[in-house]
């Protein structure tokens, strides 16, 4: 898996296209994960292919990935019984 910034992908497009072939390569944005190109060949593969939420989260190099959900809360009215 490799990480690069924006900024870094745009100066070194060669360097992320090599990194796709062997694996994900995630962009950040002002620190947080924002794009993953691919290679055609995985687009392709991941395209014809549907899996569950579970199996697309436990591919390969995603151990490394923070990702935190934010909470939230979500109340429902009683209903008025008067």
């Amino acid at each position: 898996m490799t990480v690069v910034t924006s900024r870094e992908l745009k100066q070194q497009i060669g360097y992320a296209r090599e990194a796709a072939k062997s694996g994900p390569v995630f962009t950040t944005h002002r620190g947080r994960p924002a794009h993953v190109p691919l290679s055609i060949e995985e687009y392709r593969r991941l395209a014809g292919q549907r899996r569950s939420l579970v199996e697309a989260l436990s591919m390969p190099g995603l151990a490394d990935v923070d990702f935190d959900l934010p909470r939230i809360r979500i109340e429902t009215p009683l209903p008025d019984l008067d």
